[in-house]
């Protein structure tokens, strides 16, 4: 049932947890053909090379065998030293190449991964009932199934080799050595060959019944993909209690600069600007809030507590609403209707001022 549920690709978060862990895309089938076809076409190329060597080794004993009336301990252990250094320097190259080989197509596969999660004990390693499950799983029984189509084919092309000599072994008795033994060589070659060709085609479908086994594991439920995003992201109900409180900062904020504004342009209930000018300092008029209906009603209601003038300019306020932005300077396309606004500040200011002047 919770592979069921598992119906959506894994994210790449995922993809990079499961490879810290040492879980990554491996073929094991396709390091082994490749490192067996490296293995042949050496052991092809090398052929002259590895007979010098097994013919100098064969002289070797013999002369050896010749020579010595008695076997000490000795000459024992210097003919096991002898046989080891000719078997080393006739497949030594062969087994090396094959090993280096191996390395890189499982690199290669695996991006040559290091992972040191896998070198951490785990108890599930050595318990016998995790033990019994993995001997019974769908890989343990194709990695079964691939392994007797393997030995079944092996034995019999070597079965069909062998009595196909037979059939020609009297004619070969008839026929000089040399040329019996290359029609002999030239037959198992051919075995050979059908023998990788085979191993090929297995190689090729375990790597695709591998990749399909491994994006398959990786799955995830649909719950599991929303998890992963509320703890990559955080929780949508959080963030949106912070963006929240975030504007209500940013409403504040806003607010508190009304009270210094020159002058409130403003729709009469849906749209309201405050707007502030030092000649001295600033290029242009900058816009010290904005608002919309009760918003643009609050920036009015602060304005008049502040005695900051009110001016009724339906058009001129929706233009700054929709283009001007709060603590920034007005679009140069509005400065001439700004500019008539201001003037109508500065006029109403010195009226204000001029009956302070007489008075006093």
């Amino acid at each position: 049932m919770a592979d069921t549920n598992k119906t959506e690709k894994a994210t790449t978060k995922k993809r990079n947890d499961e490879r810290k862990k040492g879980n990554v895309f491996k073929s094991r089938d396709v390091v082994s053909v490749v490192s067996l076809f490296i293995g042949f076409f050496l052991a092809v190329k090398m052929g002259g090379y590895m007979s010098a060597q097994v013919r100098e080794l064969y002289l070797y004993v013999m002369d050896s065998a010749g020579s010595m009336d008695t076997m000490s301990i000795a000459d024992s252990g210097v003919l096991a030293r002898r046989v080891v250094t000719s078997v080393f320097a006739a497949s030594g190259p062969i087994l090396a190449a094959m090993f280096l080989v191996a390395i890189v197509v499982h690199g290669a596969q695996t991006k040559f991964l290091v992972a040191p999660e896998l070198l951490k004990f785990k108890f599930n390693r050595i318990n016998p009932i995790e033990g019994i499950k993995r001997l019974f799983s769908v890989r343990s029984l194709v990695e079964l199934v691939k392994s007797v189509i393997k030995i079944a084919v092996v034995m019999w092309l070597v079965y069909s080799t062998i009595m196909g000599l037979l059939e020609v072994a009297p004619d070969l008795l008839n026929t000089q050595m040399d040329i019996g033994l290359a029609f002999m060589l030239d037959e198992i070659m051919k075995m050979v060959y059908i023998v990788c060709l085979i191993f090929v085609g297995v190689a090729a479908l375990d790597f695709f019944y591998q990749r399909y086994d491994y994006e398959r594991k990786l799955r995830m439920s649909k719950q599991e993909v929303k998890d992963e995003f509320k703890q990559m992201e955080g929780d949508p109900m959080i963030k949106g209690k912070r963006r929240e409180k975030q504007r209500e900062i940013s409403m504040n904020r806003m607010m508190q600069q009304v009270p210094q504004a020159d002058v409130v342009v403003r729709n009469p209930t849906h749209f309201a600007v405050a707007l502030k000018y030092d000649i001295d300092k600033d290029p242009a008029p900058i816009v010290l809030a904005k608002g919309q209906d009760h918003v643009a009603l609050r920036i009015v209601s602060l304005a008049e507590q502040s005695k900051v003038l009110i001016s009724e300019n339906p058009s001129l306020a929706r233009s700054l609403y929709g283009a001007a932005k709060v603590n920034e300077y007005i679009p140069p396309g509005l400065y001439n209707a700004v500019a008539e606004v201001m003037a109508w500040v500065y006029g109403q200011q010195k009226r204000e001022i001029a009956p302070e002047a007489a008075q006093n």
